[in-house]
């Protein structure tokens, strides 16, 4: 099969796990026990069919590094669970525009606008050659996630929106994919197994079973710097919606809900723990308490889902498809154009590689 070329924008945690993912897996076969992924063989590709041929970011620290070493200088916390080599791949300098909050310029060692120009992304998306551009930005990103969006459209590639900007989500920027005869898959990844899914399976069963729910939440902490990020209220708006409605669509009836990060804890490094809280009435009208805690090492927890939606996007482009991706949308991410039950969304994605599903 061809490669996957693919360009991500932020090389943080996220795309640490990502890149190493890839050199992890590089030699597991069909017939290997391994834990970890939903698929090895996706549609014809492997996880060793990835190749990354560009990056951006905005730390001073990694700008001109090697992407293979980039991932692991600082802040990033990602745990290392494998040895990558040179990549041949530079990170390139990023516009910053509102892809840093103040509070964070410090963390994310951010280079000086004043002395710096960033490059032309779209142009290093041509030359590269990139299929696939996948986004990574911090939470509240508004202006900067459009920016790389109109970016993959003026170059020709397709888009993953791994973060919670409305993007695949919304008519406008989903017809421009589709015009462009590009495909695009988003928004806000979820987790392999994460606080989002956990919460809505446990909701989804309490309706399946006949059990009114009567509130719940769910709690967040961690310590990376997507949580430093998101100490700041005004940059969580679209987080709190996506995450709310990915489990609010699960109850056909309107429960009071409140979820999202609680805070941030330094010392926890790149571990997420998460609270979930279920309240309602079963048989007899009788009371009905659920208390959950996850705790994981935060951005793996999405790597081996995004390899998966990568693959999708190539299958896509292979097949001539364009604008938003409704199968691996709702099986991948909290905020797709489509909300249905994830045993649902996993069903549409096997029909998708089968070829059964357009998109």
């Amino acid at each position: 099969m061809p490669e996957i070329r693919v360009a991500v924008v932020g090389v943080g945690n996220c795309a640490s796990a990502l890149v190493q993912g890839v050199e992890y897996y590089r030699d597991v076969t069909e017939e290997t026990k391994v834990s970890g992924l939903m698929h090895v063989n996706f549609g014809g590709y492997h996880i060793r069919d990835v190749r990354f041929v560009a990056a951006f970011d905005v730390n001073r620290l990694k700008i001109g590094k090697d992407l293979g070493e980039a991932i692991f200088v600082e802040p990033s916390s990602c745990a290392k669970f494998a040895s990558v080599p040179n990549l041949g791949v530079e990170v390139s300098r990023g516009p910053i525009l509102d892809g840093v909050a103040p509070h964070t310029k410090k963390a994310f060692r951010v280079y000086n606008e004043k002395n710096c120009t960033p490059v032309n992304v779209a142009g290093v998306l041509q030359e590269a050659k990139a299929d696939v551009l996948v986004n990574f930005l911090p939470v509240g990103s508004h202006e900067a996630t459009r920016f790389y969006a109109q970016a993959a459209l003026t170059a020709g590639c397709a888009f993953v929106n791994c973060m919670p900007e409305f993007i695949v989500s919304d008519p406008g920027w989903s017809e421009r994919f589709k015009t462009k005869g590009l495909p695009a898959a988003g928004d806000d990844v979820k987790s392999q197994l994460g606080a989002t899914i956990l919460h809505r399976n446990l909701v989804r069963l309490c309706v399946d079973r006949g059990v009114e729910i009567e509130e719940t939440y769910q709690l967040n902490l961690g310590g990376n710097t997507d949580f430093q990020n998101m100490t700041v209220e005004e940059r969580l708006k679209t987080k709190r919606i996506s995450k709310t409605e990915a489990v609010t669509s699960m109850v056909p009836y309107e429960v009071p809900t409140r979820i999202g990060p609680s805070d941030y804890v330094p010392f926890l490094g790149d571990k997420k723990i998460c609270y979930v809280y279920v309240k309602g009435r079963k048989f007899g009208d009788l009371p009905l308490t659920i208390k959950g805690k996850l705790a994981v090492e935060d951005s793996p927890n999405s790597a081996g889902v995004v390899i998966d939606v990568v693959r999708a996007v190539k299958l896509a482009l292979d097949r001539g498809r364009s604008g938003p991706l409704i199968s691996i949308s709702s099986y991948a991410f909290k905020h797709p154009p489509v909300q249905v039950p994830d045993d649902v969304a996993r069903r549409w994605v096997e029909d998708f590689i089968a070829g059964k599903r357009e998109v």
